[in-house]
């Protein structure tokens, strides 16, 4: 029978001191730097670690930036039904949505 080895792509010291890290503020670009990963592989690792948190995006004017599904959701209070049944909304543009709503 054949033992298979898996490849370990991040050890011990280096999961723990990229999360030591991103506590402490450091960006996620400089994590994977000193690591010699990509910036998608440090990301997933501490999302596995549970302490990654996405960017909060904010619009241009300096509020909160709505996603498709925050503006699907309002329409589906607008209209006194659950959001699954105007799911498929959220195929549609931003600009779109936002004009529904405002409509409504």
């Amino acid at each position: 029978m054949n033992a298979t080895v898996k490849n370990v792509n991040y050890t011990v010291e280096q999961t723990a001191k990229a999360v030591e890290d991103y506590k402490a503020g450091v960006d996620v670009e400089v994590i994977a730097t000193a690591l010699g990963k990509s910036v998608r592989s440090v990301v997933a690792k501490l999302s596995r670690e549970g302490v990654y948190q996405k960017k909060e995006y904010t619009a241009k004017d300096g509020s909160k930036a709505e996603s498709k599904a925050d503006l699907v959701a309002q329409i589906a209070e607008k209209l006194g039904v659950s959001a699954d049944q105007v799911g498929s909304l959220e195929s549609a543009t931003k600009v779109a949505l936002k004009l529904v709503v405002a409509a409504l």
